[in-house]
Parts: structure tokens; C-alpha cells; sequence
């Protein structure tokens, strides 16, 4: 197995069948299944299928699963919605994949220590205005994805809802603004850098709400196994694999843009 493969092993929470209810029946079955939205093959955090790279989220799980010796299966959700209900329901044991903790979702579900630091920004593209203030914002036609973090930010910022177009399709936000189906998106600054990677005309404006966390998420009856992602999370952002990873999949650029976000 390759280096970056080998130094991450990411765990995957395990919930589901009444049978495998946590870490040690997941030894037992040998496999780790993990839920996540299939957003496009080169996705930069959990590429389903993998055509080229497998993803930042994709190399920690499984680096995780085979620390434990595990196989890792992915199991394809349709939505971001849909994870939790899948979660609670035994079709998976972890969630993984650019998953935002939020308040909400931590009354459900448990999440681990953060795997990759992450702040809601609003973008434009040229030759339309940089978003500079939520008196801005609330002028705008907002892009964003049902049922995702994004969504929220959105309402939180008091965007009228007649303004809002959350019809876009997992990965479409981007291209949303080429179209013209919306004058602002909001994404979380991981994909936010990505954008403006592939697209230079793409803006970063305006910061919505505090610093986040994007993180896996499992049952939370499930202590042992999220006690073992912690720790391996934990030891994986003490080391210099971590950096090398964000280098790998978001460029030279994303440290200093990561860190500005958290200022």
C-alpha cells in the first residue's frame, strides 16, 4: 500500500444492526461500513467511485480500517439528509465525507474529534460583486444544497426564502454560479478553495458564522469506536501526514487560506 495510505487509517463509526453495535463487532465482521454522499470520482474528500485520487476523507478511513484490519466498505447515501436516518437505521457505521458537526446533529448522533477545520463563505464569480455584508447577501439569488450545513448557514443569515435555490445537486453550487441558476452559493471553505482553484473567476466574500469542524460521525452508544477514531484522528494531526494531505488535495494555498478562516 502507498505512504499517505498506510499513515491514515481512518476509523468508521459503527451503528447499525442490533448485531454490531460497536467496535468489538466490527472486528468481528471484518468490515467497516462507511456512509457518505456520493458527490463526483474525483471528489477531494470521498471520491465514489475512486478514478484517480481516493480522497483526504477516504485515506484517513482507511488507513483506520486497516490499522484494525478491517475492510473498508463505502455505502453510497443519496443525500446529505439521508446519512443520519442511514446512520440510525444499521445501514452504516460511520459517517464520513466533508460531514459538518453542528448543534443539531450532535443531539442525535456523536461526532469525533476534527478531521479537517471548515467555516461557511459566501462566493460569487466575476464580473458579479464580492459579497461583503449580510445586508448583501440577502440581495442576492443564494445557492445552496438541502439538508447540508450550508442550508443552514443560509437561513441563519436571514436570506428570505423566495431568494433561496436549494435545488442544486451535491457538488453543482459552482457551477450554479457559471449558469447564472444563482448569484451567491454558500460553501463550506474546504470546497470554497477548491472552486477558486478551478475557477479563478470564482470570489470568496463574506464568512458566515464561527470557525467549524468537519468530523465522522457515529451512534452515539457506539463509545468504543468513537474512542478509537479519536485516537487515531488525534495522533494523525499531531504528525506531518496531516499537512501533506491538505497539500495533496487543496494546494499550496490552503494552510494560510485555513488559517485566516479560523482568525
Amino acid at each position: 500500500m502507498g505512504y499517505s495510505r498506510w499513515i491514515l487509517v481512518a476509523g468508521l463509526g459503527l451503528f447499525a444492526l442490533p448485531a454490531r453495535a460497536d467496535l468489538a463487532e466490527v472486528k468481528a465482521s471484518g468490515t467497516l461500513r462507511v456512509l457518505a454522499v456520493k458527490v463526483s470520482p474525483d471528489d477531494e474528500f470521498f471520491a465514489v467511485p475512486v478514478e484517480s485520487q481516493p480522497g483526504f476523507d477516504r485515506e484517513v478511513i482507511e488507513g483506520f480500517a486497516t490499522l484494525h484490519r478491517l475492510r473498508m466498505e463505502p455505502v453510497v447515501v443519496g443525500s446529505w439528509d439521508a446519512l443520519i436516518p442511514s446512520l440510525q437505521q444499521g445501514k452504516g457505521d460511520v459517517i464520513v465525507g466533508r460531514f459538518t458537526a453542528t448543534d443539531a446533529r450532535s443531539k442525535v448522533i456523536a461526532f469525533t474529534a476534527q478531521t479537517f477545520p471548515t467555516r461557511n463563505v459566501v462566493l460569487t464569480r466575476k464580473p458579479h460583486r464580492a459579497v461583503a455584508s449580510l445586508a448583501e447577501l440577502r440581495e442576492e439569488k443564494v445557492g445552496t444544497i438541502r439538508g447540508t450545513s450550508m442550508a443552514e448557514a443560509v437561513a441563519a443569515a436571514g436570506v428570505p426564502k423566495a431568494n433561496v435555490v436549494d435545488t442544486v445537486p451535491p457538488g453543482g453550487l459552482p457551477g450554479a454560479l457559471r449558469s447564472g441558476q444563482a448569484t451567491a452559493v454558500v460553501l463550506g471553505l474546504e470546497s470554497a478553495i477548491v472552486a477558486q482553484r478551478d475557477d479563478p473567476e470564482i470570489q470568496i466574500g463574506l464568512f458566515l458564522g464561527q470557525p467549524g469542524s468537519l468530523a465522522y460521525g457515529v451512534r452515539k452508544e457506539d463509545t468504543a469506536l468513537l474512542e478509537a477514531l479519536n485516537a487515531y484522528i488525534e495522533n494523525l494531526r499531531r504528525t506531518p501526514s496531516w499537512n501533506r494531505l491538505v497539500l495533496k488535495y487543496f494546494g499550496d494555498r490552503s494552510l494560510d487560506i485555513l488559517k485566516k478562516a479560523r482568525e
